[in-house]
């Protein structure tokens, strides 16, 4: 009879992996990928060497796997919000609140994803680039109804998108270096929300 492990053994394994994958991604965030050890992610995870080599051949695999995850954490969160709201004014606010909720009270996804990937891991440049087209791709949506609705004038949507999603990305890293970011977010939201709705001209209606 082949051997199966009980649901108990299977959940105390879940929770070591969760706890390496968590602990990864503040060491990364710190010392960024390079700096970064296993010995250091087995230690802030209070695991055994033994059992990082159980999960993850190596630290790159581990890198990527955190990347992914992480980047579908953002988007989604993200996504949703933009969905939730139908005015473009609405969309936007929506989505930035979003994003600067998950900067706020998880900082080293953000740094993750827009600092301590780039140009770190050979292996991770597609994986950055379908994070950038997902990311533009949710700006671009609402983007394309507004511009059939005639909220915004005709333009080239697609680079509209990425100019947003580009400044976005760089006033929420620039927040996080702030010596007190939390005070600074709703003026960040509101601001970015203005400079957003100006960028495409919107007009309302």
């Amino acid at each position: 009879m082949p051997y199966r492990s009980s649901e108990k053994t299977r959940k105390k394994k879940d929770a070591k992996r969760t706890a390496m994958m968590q602990a990864a991604v503040g060491v990364f965030a710190e010392k960024g990928y390079h700096a970064a050890t296993v010995r250091d992610i087995v230690s802030a995870a209070d695991v055994a060497v033994g059992t990082f080599y159980f999960y993850f051949p190596d630290k790159e695999t581990l890198f990527v796997h955190l990347y992914e995850e992480t980047a579908d954490f953002l988007l989604q969160a993200i996504d949703q919000a933009v969905r939730r709201q139908t005015t473009l004014p609405e969309q936007v606010q929506n989505g930035i609140q979003a994003y600067v909720n998950i900067a706020l009270y998880e900082p080293a996804v953000i740094h993750l994803l827009l600092v301590g990937g780039v140009g770190a891991v050979p292996s991770l440049t597609s994986r950055q680039k379908e994070f950038r087209e997902r990311l533009v791709a949710i700006w671009l949506r609402p983007l394309e109804t507004a511009v059939t609705q005639k909220t915004i004038p005709p333009q080239n949507c697609r680079r509209a998108a990425e100019a947003i999603a580009g400044a976005h990305d760089e006033v929420i890293l620039n927040l996080l270096s702030h010596a007190d970011p939390d005070s600074e977010a709703e003026n960040v939201i509101e601001e970015l929300t203005l400079f957003t709705l100006r960028a495409v001209a919107y007009k309302g209606g």
